[in-house]
């Protein structure tokens, strides 16, 4: 006789394999992406629910713009088109700045750097899972956006693109427990790693010594080392730094220059080609970041000494030049000599320069200050008389004139 109810499988070992399947999905899913495409069409089947869902908030800004009294209408239109003569007035500069670089690459036989492209988005919502920080934005593969797509605001760098779908992209914010950005100060050009640290804290910069010269109020920006964060945009500027006897490193935290929690409108790039993915010199990024700090939020711009320290002191200045080492002095008989001769050539004793004339002077004269042809004095060390063979001084070796055919003749006539 059967039974009524068949009896199956155990809770426990139902429980079992459910366990197993899920961590197979798990790791099949973050090691091999096998799940992306499931993903994708997942994220393209709902889209039309973040539309639904984000229409209420336009339609009540909507209405609250219209509703917007006519003496508020007016101050922001004075701000507005104060704030737009600024911007333009600095768009002048930046494309003669932009010009200027563009020629000077060209002499000097750079790459061009490629312009990047920008397009605006809308934030559609905000994850509510309490330990990832993503946004979806009302972009996707429609409009060209792609995976590890940087994405800033007007501020600063953002995130990037982790998966993208027919009509909408979700980003991951720079913030999050599993995000590192490399980045770089302004100041010194110290390249370092800024990972996440929930949008609640501030991001942290990793592994530095306690000798790092990193301070409060230093800009960070990117790098462009990682390859896909185009360089000199602004990221974070530090917020504290705390030494750790214990563990021999500094703790150093850096605020977002973006407002994370409260974003609106987002910017996504395109436009990095194989050139600009490497690395500028460290001057080219000082110049970026300047005015793109100079644009974005003038209000943390660095102070004046910001960079590199100069070099302390003036410049060395280039030593004299030095002639070739003129002859040993002749004696007493040899110089008598040469005068009879130079008296019986009156005409060569004629041709003979001022310059040549004093040069003769201070030959024969070598304890005295010799003077050059343009009056000013040279002062001269008179060197102690030794037994041992004569070594030129200094002044001697800057008067080669001194031991010429013409300085020697210039002798008789005085």
């Amino acid at each position: 006789m059967k039974p009524i109810f068949s009896r199956g499988p155990s809770l426990q070992l139902r429980l079992f394999f459910t366990v197993i399947i899920a961590i197979v999905m798990i790791f099949a899913d973050s090691r091999l992406g096998t799940f992306v495409k499931i993903r994708t069409y997942m994220d393209t089947a709902v889209s039309p629910f973040y539309f639904l869902a984000n229409g209420p908030r336009q339609i009540l800004d909507n209405v609250s713009a219209t509703l917007t009294s006519r003496e508020q209408l007016v101050r922001e239109n004075a701000a507005l088109r104060q704030e737009l003569l600024l911007k333009n007035s600095d768009l002048q500069l930046l494309g003669q700045f932009r010009q200027e670089n563009v020629r000077l690459r060209e002499l000097l036989g750079s790459p061009l750097r490629q312009e990047e492209q920008k397009m605006v988005t809308q934030v559609l919502s905000s994850g509510t899972d309490p330990y990832s920080d993503q946004v979806v934005i009302d972009k996707g593969a429609s409009e060209g956006v792609y995976e590890g797509q940087p994405v800033i605001s007007d501020k600063g760098v953002v995130g990037q693109v982790i998966a993208v779908g027919q009509f909408t992209s979700r980003v991951l914010l720079i913030c999050d427990v599993s995000h590192a950005l490399p980045i770089q100060v302004l100041r010194n050009d110290i390249r370092v790693i800024a990972a996440g640290n929930g949008c609640t804290e501030d991001l942290q910069l990793e592994h530095l010594p306690n000798n790092t010269d990193i301070r409060v109020g230093d800009v960070l920006v990117t790098s462009g080392l990682g390859g896909r964060f185009p360089e000199g945009y602004p990221v974070a500027v530090v917020s504290s730094v705390k030494v750790d006897t214990q563990r021999a490193y500094t703790v150093i935290r850096a605020r977002p220059t973006a407002e994370l929690q409260r974003l609106r409108y987002l910017l996504l790039m395109w436009g990095v080609d194989k050139n600009s993915r490497v690395a500028l010199p460290t001057d080219d990024v000082h110049k970026v970041a300047n005015e793109r700090l100079m644009q974005m939020m003038p209000h943390v711009l660095p102070s004046p000494d910001m960079g590199p320290p100069a070099p302390s002191g003036t410049p060395a200045q280039a030593p004299d030049f030095v002639g070739p080492p003129a002859p040993p002095a002749r004696s007493a008989p040899a110089v008598q000599e040469r005068r009879s001769r130079s008296s019986q050539n009156p005409t060569t004793s004629s041709q003979n320069t001022p310059a040549q004339e004093s040069s003769a002077r201070a030959a024969t004269a070598p304890g005295t200050p010799a003077q050059n042809a343009s009056g000013r004095t040279m002062s001269t060390q008179n060197a102690p008389t030794q037994n041992t063979p004569t070594q030129n001084t200094p002044s001697e070796r800057r008067q080669p004139s001194a031991a010429s055919p013409g300085a020697s003749s210039s002798g008789g006539n005085r």
